[in-house]
């Protein structure tokens, strides 16, 4: 299962101390682009995009038009409201008739990018809403004025802090589906409701059918739940009548005849909605191991949806780095002997690792779901049963991560939250490289270990499946970061080396990711839970391999045994692998709420104010290139080349007049 895998060490802004990477663009390359909130705007360079191949250029650009042609579905996807709050939003921008200097709008452009930034009006991390900073009044005769015509429905959900607060809750005790804004299920699904429906037409062949993963549930007119499916003609029609038109015209440019495969099943699919087709898709995509281009596109992961059964749209086009994937791929060659050699209970382990396909890859289009915030770790397909008898795709996305360290350089980060120059020294010297193989362990080997029990399905730990998986995921990359396997493989140059990764993960998960934390909240989001699981476990059950400690009133972590850190990350590996392969709900539900959900507000309230005297965003997201295409008289393209000089406001401006399809209510 492919999990968005935030290294968080980027996110906020952490220097790294990466390898440097010489590209033709760097000596002039601008990577900040904008800073709002507590959000970052950076852009990303495409490292050897000019050596591709005139085929190979033309195909990445066929393939982000259609990428881009999603980025309403996720709008709707996110909230039924979004897109009316959006469009009447942009319209104000463009026409509004006053001083744009002033202090109200101003805030309100500030919001705007907010609504950008998260594809809708709540958090993209948080999922919390965001209040506007200008009175409502304001807004109503700020349109009134520059000739808005808005949906008075808009007016409370956009400014009442109760109507719609939360886009998806994981709230013990609640009707997830009730209390969250998300637009998967129509209005008056209840949880109970849509799980009846789910399992009435669950599908135990011995290659099911991810029921749901393409439709949204709602009521009709006698009370009854029906399925809307995704599709041309269907739900969001006339969005996916582009993306298959694209796709279509990247048919052309296929470079060989299994990718051209793999394309012709998402079309037929968003033509169709037929999940059989998909599943066909999915096994053609993992066989695809020669193409140079890549790309994901549809309707892919589950988290947003409080049920984790149906998938938001996302996109990423892409292409291999042919030197880097040296890397993965020797991991990937060796994903038997990490499976034999975890500390997992052999009942619980494959016997045999297929197919886990690893490469790096350098992002040419984020869209959807990874755009303005990305993954820069990919594990595809979701569905089990492909994964054991056709095997996965891991990916490292490097250009990514290569921005951010180039944009944290001297941000004061380490020296304000680390506790000494030995250790800074050593994460200076070595964390780049530990971030770089744990994110590849994690997504090649980590998402594909171990098996479930006959009779366990992936729904078996229900709200908390995505945490555990991220867990499970994560403490097989940190066991194995330690293991003299890596040095005896060359993938790092000495046994001391790990050390940098083991000190960031512990410090963040019990200290620096509570920047991202409003004072008073729990943590929700998946993988902050896994995170802050992992670090308070160990905590928890040390004795004396770690200790946080106090120095002029401020806290930081000291590790003690480095080696008894592995030994703990292998201990609560054994037990989340437990409760993943037999399906321990109650186990699962008992650890979670145990060490990955409250905050410690007092440390919290220090973290913040440190972490405030930095100025630093604790988010980032990206801008993308723009593909500019060359065509001779006949139309043929006779090049592409890519334009890294549009603003974050402008771009988000074009790709709303340019790729919006779908009306303001679906």
């Amino acid at each position: 299962m492919k999990k968005q895998l935030c290294i968080v060490l980027a996110a906020a802004g952490i220097l790294c101390g990466c390898q440097q990477k010489k590209t033709c663009t760097e000596q002039a390359f601008q990577y900040n682009v904008d800073k709002f909130y507590d959000l970052e705007i950076l852009r990303y360079d495409v490292p050897e995009f000019d050596s591709l191949s005139l085929q190979q250029k033309s195909l990445l650009y066929c393939l982000s038009e259609a990428a881009l042609w999603g980025r309403d579905i996720l709008f709707d996807q996110n909230g039924r409201y979004n897109l009316r709050i959006r469009r009447a939003c942009e319209e104000l921008y463009l026409n509004y008739p006053y001083d744009k200097g002033s202090s109200e709008f101003d805030a309100f452009e500030r919001y705007l990018k907010r609504v950008w930034f998260s594809n809708g009006i709540h958090h993209h991390y948080s999922e919390d809403k965001f209040l506007p900073e200008f009175d409502k009044e304001w807004f109503i005769l700020a349109c009134d004025a520059a000739g808005v015509e808005y949906d008075d429905d808009i007016l409370p959900v956009m400014f009442d802090p109760t109507v719609m607060p939360k886009r998806t809750t994981a709230q013990d005790g609640v009707d997830l589906v009730a209390c969250s804004a998300g637009n998967y299920y129509g209005e008056g699904v209840t949880q109970a409701e849509a799980e009846a429906w789910y399992a009435a037409h669950k599908d135990n062949s011995p290659e099911p059918l991810w029921i749901g993963l393409n439709s949204q549930l709602v009521k009709n007119e006698k009370g009854e739940i029906e399925e809307r499916v995704y599709k041309v003609g269907g739900l969001y029609g006339e969005a996916l009548e582009h993306v298959v038109h694209w796709l279509k015209e990247a048919l052309q440019y296929a470079e060989n005849d299994q990718q051209r495969e793999v394309i012709e099943k998402m079309i037929a699919f968003n033509e169709t909605g037929d999940l059989k087709t998909f599943n066909e898709y999915c096994i053609a995509w993992v066989k695809d191991l020669d193409s140079r281009v890549d790309f994901v596109n549809g309707f892919t992961e589950t988290y947003s949806d409080p049920l984790g059964i149906t998938g938001t749209w996302e996109s990423m086009v892409n292409f291999k780095d042919l030197a880097a994937t040296k890397r993965t791929q020797l991991i990937s060659d060796n994903a038997q002997w990490f499976e034999d050699h975890s500390t997992t209970d052999p009942k619980y382990k494959k016997e045999e690792v297929k197919g886990v396909t690893a490469k790096v890859i350098t992002a040419a289009i984020l869209a959807g779901d990874c755009y303005p915030a990305t993954p820069i770790g990919i594990n595809l397909p979701n569905a089990n049963w492909i994964r054991k008898e056709y095997g996965s795709k891991s990916v490292t996305i490097d250009n990514l991560m290569h921005a951010y360290n180039e944009a944290a350089k001297g941000n004061g980060f380490n020296e304000e939250f680390m506790i000494d120059d030995e250790i800074r020294a050593i994460y200076e010297k070595y964390g780049a490289m530990c971030g770089d193989l744990h994110t590849d362990l994690h997504e090649c080997v980590g998402h594909g270990s171990g098996k479930l029990m006959p009779g366990v399905t992936k729904d078996a730990l229900k709200e908390h499946a995505s945490t555990i998986e991220e867990a499970r995921a994560d403490l097989f990359g940190l066991y194995y970061l330690a293991d003299p396997k890596l040095v005896e493989l060359g993938l790092l140059p000495n046994a001391e080396a790990y050390k940098a990764g083991y000190y960031q993960q512990m410090m963040n998960g019990l200290m620096t990711q509570l920047v991202r934390i409003e004072p008073g909240k729990d943590i929700e989001e998946a993988h902050m839970r896994n995170r802050q699981l992992i670090a308070n476990w160990c905590y928890a059950h040390a004795n004396g391999e770690m200790e946080i400690i106090e120095r002029d009133g401020k806290h930081y972590l000291q590790i003690n045994d480095y080696e008894g850190v592995r030994r703990l990350y292998g201990e609560l590996l054994a037990e989340i692998q437990r409760i993943t392969s037999e399906g321990d709900y109650a186990a699962a539900k008992e650890m979670v709420e145990t060490y990955a959900v409250k905050v410690n507000q007092d440390l919290h309230k220090e973290i913040l104010a440190r972490y405030q005297k930095l100025n630093l965003a604790p988010y980032k997201g990206f801008v993308n290139p723009v593909y500019r295409v060359e065509r001779n008289a006949e139309g043929m393209i006779t090049d592409v080349k890519l334009d890294f000089s549009e603003g974050y406001i402008e771009q988000h401006l074009r790709y709303s007049r340019d790729y919006s399809a779908l009306p303001s209510v679906n």
